[in-house]
């Protein structure tokens, strides 16, 4: 395969990375220098799957998600893609062998944004959180262990634990966004009317036994990835400990964020406790 096309689909998906989320990219620049191009090949793709179910909607968005199934579809055929960032996506699935399972589960998730709006059970919020997160820790922790099988399974259920705790923050920080304008609730039981400080703590319960758990697999990872993902372990909490201030009203009226001055002091502590080995 042609070298140059190959380095300029990654350093796209890098772009890409970069411009969409500065603290996910902050965190990656912490993970060994030889697995970083191939987690910017994982975020690409997810996130312009994101992307067309979110925010394009001044297109026909289930067209473009038919188009983008396809095309990945095609490419996994193939082993090419005139899309880059689908291409340096395959790239990294052939190269650590992520279960398509895992694949479809993610794409299942982003196709049901398209036209679910509420989610009425636990079961069916596991499912689309499996999908829409904790697949995308399964194919990092795929890449972190660098295929050793052993080592996935030991890590699995952190993995899991970990995206799912991230994904309820989202939920979280985005309801403004979510309830305004997308139209949408994830917690099942929840919307604008009930969303009361009752609701709000039982969920950040749920997150913070799920960030204990996770934690103890994060101690585990291997040096090529442990302070990446510490990294943004310690900014999700900070973000949580904010939305844990914030009145429930609140919540659904404005958009809660960290600073980026806040960021950098994030990543600094992250870096000495890492080194001073008291994580």
């Amino acid at each position: 395969m042609d070298p140059i096309y190959t380095q300029t689909a990654f350093e796209i998906s890098k772009i890409i990375t970069k411009n969409y989320s500065t603290s996910f990219y902050s965190a990656v620049n912490l993970l060994d220098k030889s697995i970083r191009d191939d987690i910017y090949g994982i975020y690409g793709f997810v996130r312009l799957a994101d992307e067309i179910v979110d925010t394009f909607s001044f297109y026909d968005q289930k067209a473009l998600f038919n188009r983008f199934e396809n095309e990945y579809s095609g490419c996994k055929l193939t082993g090419f893609s005139l899309n880059p960032i689908i291409y340096a996506f395959q790239k990294v699935v052939s190269k650590y062998k992520i279960e398509e399972h895992i694949i479809n589960s993610f794409l299942k998730s982003m196709r049901a944004d398209l036209n679910k709006k509420i989610y009425t059970s636990d079961e069916e919020a596991r499912e689309y959180i499996f999908g829409s997160a904790e697949s995308v820790g399964l194919m990092c922790l795929k890449i972190f262990v660098q295929g050793d099988q052993e080592e996935y399974d030991k890590l699995e259920k952190y993995a899991k634990k970990l995206g799912s705790a991230f994904q309820k923050v989202n939920f979280l920080r985005d309801m403004k966004q979510d309830m305004e304008i997308l139209d949408r609730c994830y917690f099942p039981g929840i919307n604008r009317n009930n969303f009361d400080e009752f609701q709000k703590k039982k969920i950040i319960n749920d997150i913070e036994e799920e960030f204990t758990e996770a934690l103890v697999g994060i101690k585990l990872l291997p040096e090529n990835s442990r302070l990446g993902v510490y990294t943004a372990y310690v900014y999700y909490s900070k973000l949580l400990e904010k939305i844990k201030k914030t009145p429930a009203p609140k919540l659904i009226s404005k958009r809660i964020r960290i600073s980026d001055l806040a960021k950098m002091g994030l990543l600094m502590q992250t870096f000495f406790t890492s080194k001073m080995g008291l994580m």
